[in-house]
């Protein structure tokens, strides 16, 4: 029976890297986004690779197509072991000039598309007894700054998730995590809209998506004697 990770969220950066490293491994990389499209680039170099990799577009914050997309890895691909929540959502703006809509569109998006990613997984896995679910979170999920209150909001509320579903699920044996990304990753946004910032890569300035992906693979792999719930990965120059 194939053993699979599911990345909610598989984009260019994190999500994908974390796909590859979960499908070295063995496992096969399920992997969504919103438009399958835009999947066919992670899934290519995973084959490359030599792993396997299937993608599903899904919206995360629509409780039928999340129901729906368990449904059909489970029954046609293997139990999901590891569910990777990876939506970021990070759309400032000021206060000032936030808008009820855009606010309740990031609280979706951040928040309670981790729940309903997070029940489904969890219904499945208490039946078996294992599995792990990590969030990846964020600076914001730990202060809300200016211009940052909808992203800060739902970051929030996604670590209170994670907290609970880990205090409920630990002692059924699933392993939830919350991993909190501080800083600038090497992705193509920051490399054109913050090119300073991206300079800082020489100098191990910014986050590598590779290196975050094995701080989960850890997660994953940790004996649940010594299970981590919360884990911060900042650039040793990222104040803090």
């Amino acid at each position: 029976m194939n053993k699979v990770a599911l990345v909610i969220g598989a984009g260019d950066s994190t999500g994908g890297a974390i796909a590859r490293r979960f499908a070295r491994e063995g496992y096969t990389a399920c992997v969504t986004r919103r438009s399958l499209d835009k999947l066919q680039p992670l899934l290519d170099q995973v084959k490359a690779d030599g792993g396997t990799a299937l993608g599903f577009a899904s919206d995360a914050r629509k409780e039928e197509e999340v129901v729906a997309l368990f449904e059909q890895i489970e029954s046609t691909v293997g139990p999901i072991e590891v569910l990777v929540f990876n939506i970021g959502a990070n759309v400032p703006c000021s206060i000032l000039e936030e808008t009820a809509r855009k606010y309740f569109k990031i609280w979706e998006m951040a928040c309670l598309g981790g729940f309903l990613n997070g029940r489904e997984a969890a219904r499945r896995m208490v039946t078996r007894g294992r599995g792990t679910i990590i969030f990846t979170g964020a600076t914001a999920s730990l202060r809300g700054a200016a211009h940052f209150a909808a992203f800060s909001g739902a970051k929030h509320a996604l670590r209170a998730l994670a907290q609970s579903m880990a205090r409920e699920l630990g002692p059924r044996g699933i392993h939830v995590a919350h991993v909190v990304v501080d800083g600038a990753i090497d992705t193509e946004f920051i490399r054109s809209n913050f090119p300073e910032r991206y300079a800082l890569k020489e100098r191990d300035g910014i986050l590598n998506p590779d290196h975050i992906a094995d701080n989960y693979w850890m997660l994953h792999s940790q004996p649940r004697d010594a299970w981590t719930h919360e884990l911060d990965l900042r650039p040793y120059m990222e104040k803090f």
